[in-house]
C-alpha cells in the first residue's frame, strides 16, 4: 500500500474509514488478547477533563499519567481515572515544562494535548519527536512557520498528530458531507463557517480561574489585546475543508482578511464594571469582526467570520452551496433545486435522517455519549483506533497546520489592508495525488 492510499483510505474526505470499527470497538467489552491504548493528558483544566471523563468511556484505554501546571486540577483529575477504576495515574506538576519529563515514560502510546493556545504546537512536536501519538485540542497558530515546524517534524519522524476538531464529527455537518459525496448538492461552489459567540466577559476578564496572567485575563484576553487576527477559525472551517476536499484533491492558495474597528469590549467593560474599572482603558487589538475570504485551488471561496466581542446569539454560520443545492445551519435548512419548493427553505432534519451519516446511524443505535453532542467521544474514538492500528490520523496534521494558519495569515493580511496573501501548500504537492475517498 503507497503512502498516497495509505492517506486517502484512513485520512480522505469521508472520515469513516476505521471508525465505524472504532466505535464499535469502543463500545464492546474489553477482550484479553488486545492491548490497551495507554494515553496520557497534558493539561487538565475544563476542557481536559472533559475529555478525560470521554475518552475513559471507551474500552480499552488505560491511563498511566497526567500533566497540569496547577496542583488542584491535576488532584481532581487523578480521581476522575480512580473513580473509573484504574490505578491512580502518576502525576507531573512541577512548571510548565514538566510535561517533557512525562514525555520520557515508556508506558505511552499517545498523549491529548489540552492546554492554552500558544502551547499546542510545541508540545505536540515534542510528543512527536519522543515517538507519541498525538491528539492536539484546536486553537490558532502563532506563526506560518510554527505551522510548517508541525509538519516537518511529523515528517521526520514518521509519528502521526491528529487535530481534534470535533465540529468535522458533529452530526448535522457529518450529514451534510454525506450528502455532498453523494452529489446531492451538485458541485460545491461556496462555503462560509465561523465562530460567532457572545464571549465578552469571557475575553475581559478571563475563566476566573487557573492560570491567569500577570496583566488579567487569560490566553484568550491576551489574543485579543495583541493581535488583529481571525484567532479562533478551526470550529468554523474545519468542515468545510472535509467538504471541499481541502489536502484531498483541493486545497487553499490564498486569503484576504479584514477587521472592523474596535468597541464591543471596551464598551462591555464601561458596562459591567465602570468607566473608571482598569478593563474599560485597554485598548483592544483585535476588531470586533473579521472576516476573511479564503480562495481554493479548485475554483470554491470560503467566507470566514471571527465575532466573539458583541452582543449576538451563538452561531457557526456553516454554509454549504452546489449546483444543485445548498445547506444553511442558520437556517436550519436545506434547499434543492427540483425538489424543495421554489424559493423556501425546507427543514434540515428530514434530509438529515435520510441522509444520515453511516457513522451516526451505528453510533444513534449505541446511544450518544461525550460532550458537544455527542461528537467528543466520535473525535476519541476515531484518535484511540488511529493510535491502536497505527493508522494515519482523519483529521491529520496537513489538516491542523492549514486551520490553525488561518490565524497568522489573516493578520498579516489586515496589516496589509485586506491584500490577499499566498497560503502555503503544508502537505508538499501531497495533496495532488490524494483524491476524495
Amino acid at each position: 500500500m503507497t503512502e498516497d492510499m495509505t492517506r486517502r483510505e484512513f485520512a480522505g474526505g469521508t472520515m469513516t474509514a476505521g471508525l465505524m470499527l472504532g466505535l464499535n470497538g469502543a463500545l464492546q467489552p474489553e477482550t484479553g488478547n488486545r492491548a490497551p491504548v495507554r494515553v496520557g493528558f497534558i493539561g487538565i483544566g475544563g476542557r481536559g477533563t472533559a475529555l478525560l471523563k470521554t475518552i475513559l468511556e471507551l474500552d480499552g484505554v488505560r491511563i498511566p499519567a497526567l500533566c497540569d501546571v496547577l496542583e488542584p486540577n491535576l488532584a481532581q483529575a487523578q480521581d476522575v481515572v480512580e473513580q473509573a477504576g484504574q490505578d491512580r495515574p502518576a502525576g507531573y506538576a512541577k512548571g510548565p515544562h514538566d510535561f517533557e519529563r512525562m514525555l520520557e515514560r515508556d508506558d505511552l502510546d499517545a498523549v491529548v494535548i489540552a492546554t492554552p493556545w500558544r502551547w499546542h504546537v510545541p508540545m505536540a512536536i515534542a510528543a512527536m519527536q519522543a515517538g507519541i501519538y498525538v491528539g492536539s485540542e484546536v486553537g490558532p497558530a502563532s506563526s506560518v512557520k510554527e505551522c510548517w515546524d508541525l509538519v516537518e517534524t511529523h515528517e521526520s519522524t514518521g509519528i502521526p498528530c491528529m487535530f481534534l476538531e470535533n465540529s468535522c464529527y458533529r452530526r448535522n455537518m457529518m450529514a451534510v458531507l454525506h450528502m455532498c459525496r453523494l452529489g446531492l448538492l451538485g458541485e460545491l461552489v461556496h462555503c462560509q463557517g465561523g465562530y460567532l459567540h457572545d464571549l465578552r466577559g469571557r475575553i475581559v476578564q478571563g475563566k476566573g480561574t487557573g492560570v491567569q496572567l500577570p496583566e488579567g485575563g487569560d490566553y484568550r484576553t491576551r489574543q485579543n489585546r495583541t493581535r488583529n487576527a481571525d484567532i479562533y477559525p478551526t470550529h468554523g472551517l474545519g468542515p468545510m475543508a472535509k467538504c471541499l476536499n481541502v489536502n484531498q484533491g483541493n486545497r487553499f492558495v490564498s486569503i484576504a482578511s479584514f477587521a472592523t474597528k474596535s468597541r464591543g469590549l471596551r464598551a462591555w467593560a464601561v458596562d459591567n464594571l465602570g468607566v473608571d474599572d482598569a478593563h474599560a482603558q485597554i485598548d483592544w487589538a483585535m476588531g470586533d469582526v473579521i472576516t476573511s475570504v479564503i480562495q481554493c485551488q479548485n475554483g470554491e471561496t470560503i467566507v470566514l467570520k471571527h465575532d466573539c466581542a458583541l452582543p449576538r446569539p451563538k452561531t457557526f454560520m456553516w454554509l454549504v452551496q452546489g449546483t444543485k443545492g445548498l445547506y444553511s445551519e442558520e437556517a436550519d435548512g436545506i434547499y434543492i433545486d427540483g425538489r424543495s419548493p421554489a424559493h423556501a427553505w425546507e427543514p434540515f432534519d428530514r434530509y438529515q435522517e435520510e441522509y444520515e451519516h453511516p457513522v451516526w446511524r451505528e453510533y444513534l443505535k449505541t446511544g450518544i455519549k461525550g460532550g458537544h453532542d455527542g461528537s467528543d467521544f466520535l473525535e476519541l474514538t476515531a484518535f484511540v483506533d488511529s493510535v491502536r492500528h497505527r493508522r494515519p490520523a482523519p483529521v491529520d496534521v496537513y489538516d491542523m497546520a492549514a486551520w490553525m494558519a488561518v490565524a497568522p495569515l489573516s493578520e498579516q493580511s489586515i496589516a496589509l489592508g485586506g491584500k490577499p496573501v499566498p497560503y502555503p501548500d503544508f502537505t508538499g504537492g501531497k495533496w495532488m495525488s490524494v483524491q476524495e475517498s
